[in-house]
């Protein structure tokens, strides 16, 4: 009788990052391959790596050991795809010799002939492949890949390549079929989703949604902007959720704003990158907007969507940010009060113009200091903002079960923990928030 060959995914990084999986599954089950539930009963090991920050790269490298461990006792057919895949494969090998097979993600229809099996695969867009989704209830659904922002630090673009946004059609058609099969939560995903479809992209202009500041921009053939495709996609008939990520500030019109606040099922929460809170830094990462706009944009956003939950990106210790340029990042965070925030310290990447142009001159020290000292204002507005929530009643999709208790989140993305004992997991219930802290609240059943 034949071995049942079982293949496992390693995924790093981003929602991207595990859509991409999900389709590497995909193509996986497709030629015969089943999944493993560890790395030893692997006979493929497939890492799809980030490289966003240099701490993911590393967690990749140290593999070697285990790895070695297993090749001692067994065949096993290593793949390297994702992010890393921009350094190229003779420099990668050289890293890591441990790794047997390098694919481009963008070439997922070469892999089966990679392991020598026959593929019903034609080369093409790989984002068209059918996934092989890993929830039930909960969906990543890409609109687009790569970005032409170029953001000093940023190494996607080398990474990931020019942005590319996927028909409208697939798009909906798959969301389709997703809302068919009863899911609850769909994430539209893109390195800048909010410029989907536009053809004649420039990473220096501001569009407001109306005139100049620059003129409309041009629709790509069998695209439209990103506000009618979340319009569209609202507008489609069941008990589900839409949520995206992440949007530039620079392209957050009002139109986007109005078809936000228009559907129930686009949830209350916008993750809006600021990355720095102060101008003269933003300039040196390519960020283009301004403080300025950025306030008045988050303002416009509340006037329209008073529930609204706002978090956001912020790198502390960027290339020559002094101790002043630091403290009006940190007067922007108590003025706008986010609800969450991603606090990451700066990270040298290669080929980043900010790796050629500027020195990573901040000390370790220091911007763990810089660090603590947002995360304990965070800490604060947070926790003012979850205090409104107490004795609301808010529908929370519950999607996880850990040590007799459920947990899930809000429309807002607040973590909420539920002490019930017969909740389903995918399920969507009514939950009276009862207390409040910082990073979640406690609530209990009101009525499903």
């Amino acid at each position: 009788m034949k071995k049942e060959e079982k293949y496992k995914i390693i995924t790093f990084g981003c929602q991207a990052n595990k859509s991409d999986s999900e389709r590497v599954a995909s193509v996986m089950e497709s030629i015969g391959y089943k999944k493993a539930d560890t790395n030893e009963d692997a006979d493929v090991l497939i890492f799809n790596t980030c490289s966003v920050r240099k701490s993911a790269e590393d967690r990749v490298f140290g593999q070697a050991k285990n790895i070695a461990k297993i090749k001692n006792k067994k065949n096993l057919t290593t793949v390297l795809t994702g992010c890393m895949m921009h350094y190229g494969e003779e420099t990668l090998k050289k890293k890591a010799p441990f790794i047997d097979i390098f694919l481009d993600i963008r070439r997922l229809s070469e892999l089966p002939k990679k392991l020598g099996k026959k593929s019903k695969f034609e080369p093409t867009e790989y984002l068209s492949f059918t996934p092989k989704y890993e929830s039930n209830f909960r969906a990543f659904v890409p609109i687009s890949y790569g970005c032409n922002n170029f953001c000093t630090y940023c190494i996607v673009p080398f990474s990931r390549g020019r942005e590319y946004s996927r028909p409208k059609d697939e798009i909906i058609n798959e969301v389709k079929e997703l809302i068919k099969n009863g899911y609850k939560e769909i994430w539209l995903l893109g390195q800048n989703v909010n410029s989907y479809g536009i053809e004649n992209y420039s990473q220096k202009t501001i569009w407001d949604g109306k005139t100049k500041k620059g003129t409309k921009p041009e629709i790509k053939k069998g695209c439209c902007t990103f506000a009618e495709l979340l319009d569209e996609i609202a507008s489609i008939e069941g008990n589900f959720w839409i949520r995206f990520t992440s949007p530039h500030p620079k392209d957050f019109n009002d139109e986007l704003i109005d078809v936000i606040a228009k559907h129930e099922k686009i949830t209350n929460y916008i993750n809006l990158p600021i990355q720095a809170g102060d101008d003269e830094i933003l300039k040196k990462m390519n960020r283009v907007y301004t403080t300025k706009h950025y306030k008045e944009l988050v303002k416009r956003i509340r006037a329209k969507i008073p529930e609204i939950a706002i978090s956001t990106d912020v790198i502390v210790g960027f290339c020559g940010e002094t101790k002043k340029q630091f403290e009006n990042t940190k007067k922007l965070f108590k003025e706008i009060e986010f609800d969450m925030a991603f606090i990451a310290k700066y990270s040298q990447r290669p080929s980043t113009a900010a790796a050629i142009a500027f020195k990573d001159d901040i000390p370790q020290e220091e911007k763990e200091i810089r660090h603590k000292e947002l995360t304990k204002i965070l800490e604060e507005t947070a926790f003012k903002n979850n205090k409104k929530l107490v004795g609301k009643t808010l529908k929370v999709l519950v999607d996880e079960s850990k040590k007799g208790k459920f947990y899930g989140r809000t429309e807002g993305m607040k973590l909420v923990e539920i002490p019930e004992k017969n909740l389903k997991i995918g399920e969507f219930y009514k939950i009276k928030i009862i207390k409040a802290d910082s990073w979640g609240l406690l609530g209990e059943i009101s009525q499903k």
